[in-house]
């Protein structure tokens, strides 16, 4: 690609200015006065952009391409536009204003693409890996308010790759696996048997996949487990936890969702050593971690 000329003559940029007022004007009568906002302020910033990289005819062409390929492999499994969102920062960002700091609350991260609804629920201390390969591990915490009361009933969503990299829907057997929803206890506890997170490069098959080829960044996620948290009158949390000490952590997550105060020791167990619940696993090695999760009041 190639910068054309950044000399705009005066006639021409009043025809550019025309074009501009014209479409934002066309959603001056949207009955909706936050769709007409959205609207008015997407039409202003899009055309900003065209303008400012003087955007040619075959770069848009390649960009309808590219969206209408993520169209094509994005079904009911797979979602491409959560992953353009994610890799451009715009989940993020979106997170970010979302969700403000309140309080020492638990901050949010990425969503992700592969978040299943309707995972199996198990009970206090069960094991959310259903077979799937990987170095068991021991996750606790308790679940409080920003006061620091314990939240009993809080339903708790987890869900992760296995040691390969990937997620349950990535395979095409219909496999439930690496995830499961479970509820805290009177105290605000929880507990759960998941798998040692592992680094892995984000879907690199697809459209999302070849431009970050095509700009020269990693595919790599940060070792992570999802959580998704809700409980009445809290504010809904979706946040990772990161492993502390995985060398991606100083390349850079593909997604943008590290944050330092997410980032968990993850102590490795050697084997034989006694498991919290006295879980027999023999020869294997194993890890605990330890995640306490604190929710902001609904509204804020």
């Amino acid at each position: 690609m190639h910068a054309t000329s950044t000399h705009i003559s005066a006639a021409q940029t009043a025809v550019e200015d025309q074009l501009v007022d014209t479409v934002v004007a066309s959603f001056d009568a949207t009955p909706d006065a936050r769709l007409k906002q959205v609207m008015q302020s997407l039409t202003r910033h899009l055309h900003a952009f065209i303008r400012d990289v003087r955007l040619t005819e075959a770069e848009w062409n390649t960009a309808i391409e590219f969206l209408t390929a993520a169209g094509h492999i994005t079904d009911d499994k797979r979602q491409e536009f959560v992953l353009l969102s994610d890799v451009l920062g715009a989940s993020m960002q979106t997170i970010a204003v979302n969700n403000q700091t309140y309080k020492g609350a638990t901050e949010a991260t990425v969503f992700g693409p592969f978040f299943v609804a309707d995972a199996p629920e198990i009970p206090l201390g069960g094991d959310i890996s259903g077979g799937a390969a990987g170095q068991p591990c021991w996750v606790e915490g308790t679940v409080t308010d920003t006061d620091g009361n314990p939240v009993p009933g809080a339903r708790i969503e987890v869900w992760e790759c296995d040691e390969d990299g990937f997620y349950d829907v990535q395979y095409p057997d219909e496999r439930i696996a690496g995830r499961a929803r479970l509820y805290s206890d009177a105290n605000g506890e929880y507990r759960f048997w998941g798998l040692t997170p592992v680094p892995y490069p984000i879907p690199g098959d697809g459209p999302v996949g070849a431009m970050l080829a095509a700009v020269g960044r990693s595919p790599v996620r940060v070792s992570h487990l999802h959580f998704m948290v809700k409980a009445e009158g809290l504010r809904t949390l979706v946040t990772h936890i990161f492993v502390d000490g995985d060398p991606q952590i100083e390349v850079g997550d593909s997604v943008f969702g590290v944050k330092d105060s997410l980032i968990t020791e993850f102590v490795q167990q050697p084997p034989g050593t006694p498991t919290p619940d006295g879980h027999d696993l023999g020869s294997k090695s194993w890890a605990r971690a330890r995640f306490d999760i604190v929710l902001a009041p609904a509204g804020v």
